[in-house]
């Protein structure tokens, strides 16, 4: 959270110098522990594993032996493990009956007082009102969420008040090129339909 209060530092009026003290957390060496290691979540590890980030994961199904080596990644078969060795947790679940409000206030006290929480899954993956309160009481350190439910939060809503947390307005895929190859993907497949040929990205009902 130091870049958020970082950030108020740098432009606030009433700034006249910087203390020495404020400091923030390394990345680093630290333990990410990831729930969810689809495509996404397996990009995360690629991307940890530059950080010389120790990686935990948690999945439904256990990834191939190579493919966890290729990353560094560990397989906890029970997210309590993941969530007690872990200073960053990160979701990146599909959202689902099983899947909603995975992490309430057991997860959230099951893990270090020192953690961050990450979603950038769905909103509705965590219990907004245990997170109100785990925040509140330091419970965890801190979280940083690109969703929330509802999109946008109520104004008046207590995670807007608290600063140990930073909100985003669900904009992971929110760039140039994503957008474009988005629409690429999109004209692809209806080409594909059109043609009578294969469609690309299909989705196959359960």
């Amino acid at each position: 959270m130091y870049l958020h209060s970082g950030c108020q530092i740098a432009v606030s009026p009433d700034t006249k110098y910087f203390a020495v003290d404020c400091l923030g957390v390394e990345v680093t060496r630290a333990t990410l522990g990831i729930i969810g290691m689809g495509s996404i979540g397996y990009k995360v590890a690629q991307r940890a594993r530059a950080f010389d980030m120790r990686i935990l994961y948690h999945n439904r199904n256990r990834r191939r032996k190579e493919e966890e080596e290729a990353v560094g990644a560990h397989y906890c078969e029970k997210m309590e493990d993941l969530l007690q060795q872990s200073d960053f947790v990160m979701l990146v679940v599909n959202l689902t009956p099983e899947t909603h409000k995975l992490i309430g206030k057991k997860e959230l006290g099951l893990m270090k007082p020192t953690a961050t929480l990450i979603n950038i899954s769905r909103g509705a993956v965590i219990d907004q009102d245990a997170l109100v309160e785990a925040l509140q009481n330091k419970v965890i350190r801190a979280a940083a969420v690109d969703v929330t439910y509802p999109e946008p939060l109520p104004r008046d809503h207590p995670l807007l008040k608290l600063n140990n947390i930073i909100i985003t307005p669900h904009i992971g895929t929110a760039t140039v090129q994503a957008t474009r190859m988005m629409a690429e993907e999109a004209i692809a497949n209806m080409l594909a339909v059109l043609n009578g040929q294969p469609i690309p990205s299909e989705v196959f009902p359960k």
